[in-house]
């Protein structure tokens, strides 16, 4: 079994060892009323997203995210949150050291010894979730549940959705899919974005990710017979119709159970959080390394951390 495989299955726990967390570190994370920023790079970049429009739409507060290279200097926040697994990430270290003093910042982190924990104004470590994979699962799921708990939202019941994502049989083959678009709408976009790149780092695969209400103006022209559209949340109106009449395959975690257009799938009849969807569209990228011969645990061209030359 691959390293990403444990950790995937792992997301249960990490989850209710979240929520958990959040009642402790509830002080050093956003306030209702405050302007923050979140930052990181890659997944983590995607969980800022996730968590910025999650935490607007719950009314806490005006909230952007950024790639930790693209905040803009000058711009100011009552509070700055660094999501970064390893803790070591030049662009997020950069951005701490030049915030010291100035702003607020807090950052979570996997490894409590990381030089992040020493540049940042308060820490929330979570080495339950730190990963040995290069590929990110659970550390991100985590940290936005984490976010998630502080917003009210109802982590440890949501626990129960990840363990059926981890043990429910995939929606389908991804043996007969040449390329994946995955959609999303409000704070689902980051999820849409984030499976998108585990498809692209675990299996070198063809997947893209756009704004479901996007997704007809111009990205529906690449859908076709042996492709799939995979979609979080939220559904536009007619979306599954108009997929369906190009012939690709149509997945969504809709509150009855998963369901495939062009299928018979389900995976039972209990609310489906869209967090635990992407679970099991992490499932879905590991298995289409395994398909395609390619070991996850070491994808082409990454290191676990970006660590650049000063």
């Amino acid at each position: 079994m691959a390293y990403v495989d444990a950790e995937i299955a792992s997301q249960p726990d990490c989850w209710r060892e979240a929520a958990r967390l959040a009642e402790v570190v509830r002080g050093d994370l956003p306030r209702p009323g405050e302007r923050v920023a979140v930052v990181g790079c890659g997944t983590s970049w995607f969980m800022a997203m996730a968590y910025a429009a999650r935490r607007e739409q719950a009314g806490q507060g005006e909230t952007d995210a950024f790639q930790a290279s693209e905040f803009p200097a000058g711009r100011r926040y009552d509070r700055l949150i660094a999501i970064t697994r390893s803790g070591t990430t030049t662009e997020v270290l950069d951005l701490l050291a030049a915030l010291r003093g100035q702003t607020p910042t807090t950052v979570i982190v996997g490894d409590p010894a990381s030089p992040a924990v020493d540049l940042a104004a308060a820490t929330v470590t979570m080495p339950f979730a730190d990963e040995r994979s290069v590929v990110q699962t659970r550390f991100a799921t985590t940290a936005l549940a984490l976010l998630r708990a502080q917003l009210g939202d109802p982590v440890a019941a949501l626990a129960a959705d990840a363990e059926v994502a981890v043990r429910s049989p995939l929606p389908i083959d991804p043996a007969t899919i040449e390329q994946a678009t995955f959609l999303g709408r409000g704070w689902t976009i980051g999820l849409a974005q984030e499976a998108a790149l585990k498809c692209r780092e675990a299996a070198t695969f063809w997947a893209e990710a756009y704004p479901a209400m996007d997704y007809r103006h111009g990205p529906i022209s690449v859908a076709a017979p042996g492709r799939l559209v995979w979609a979080f949340g939220e559904l536009p109106d007619g979306l599954p119709e108009d997929v369906a009449a190009t012939g690709a395959a149509f997945v969504h975690s809709r509150t009855h159970g998963w369901r495939t257009v062009l299928g018979s799938w389900s995976a039972g009849r209990t609310p489906v959080d869209p967090m635990a969807d992407l679970i099991l569209a992490q499932r879905f990228a590991v298995a289409l390394a395994t398909s395609r011969g390619l070991d996850p645990d070491a994808p082409r061209h990454l290191t676990r951390s970006v660590v650049l030359a000063p």
